[in-house]
């Protein structure tokens, strides 16, 4: 039965074992879990809910990670707000759906060229399990290649449903992940 949009689900991501790298960075020892991207997208978020909303806005997000985002702004809000956040990633899928909190803050610079003006969120909570949609935009292409490679295997075939292939790849894909040094996240 598929969930209503109202529905919770709680999702706790460990960090992976290797830090991710924001573009333009310098050498300075990074410390974010995920490897972040450079993207336009648009975010609408709120504090309160139905008659309780209190606030509410449309921002752009530009740059993303599983774990937060970096939204461009021109006000500020105090740091460890929370609020509800949804963006849309693609046309063919649901809008993410989460609840955030507001981490840190960067305010324009006064010097040539100015620096970005905004604010970061961690997400602590998705709903709908629309963050399945967020890790898919960074896994996405690498667990297609392992799973269309796994399922010419001899005994992938050899499996008779469906849902036998499916598990036996998820297996394998979790096997290879935790017996390698190689960090699934890293782009």
């Amino acid at each position: 039965m598929a969930k209503r949009a109202s529905e919770k689900v709680s999702v706790a991501f460990a960090p992976a074992a290797s830090p991710g790298r924001t573009k333009g960075q310098d050498d300075a020892e990074e410390h974010r879990g995920f490897p972040r991207i450079d993207i336009q997208a648009p975010f609408s978020l709120w504090i309160g809910e139905g008659s309780e909303r209190r606030f509410a806005a449309s921002l752009r997000g530009v740059n993303l990670s599983v774990s937060g985002a970096f939204l461009q702004s021109s006000f500020f809000l105090p740091i460890h707000t929370e609020l509800r956040v949804s963006f849309r990633l693609n046309e063919t899928e649901e809008p993410v759906q989460a609840r955030a909190q507001i981490v840190r803050e960067e305010r324009p610079d006064t010097g040539p060229g100015g620096a970005k003006s905004g604010f970061g969120i961690r997400f602590l909570e998705f709903f709908s399990q629309t963050e399945v949609t967020l890790a898919k935009l960074f896994l996405g292409q690498k667990l297609r290649s392992f799973v269309q490679q796994y399922l010419q295997s001899k005994r992938a075939r050899a499996l008779g449903s469906e849902l036998e292939r499916a598990v036996d790849a998820l297996a394998a894909w979790e096997l290879v992940r935790v017996t390698t040094a190689r960090d699934p996240w890293e782009q």
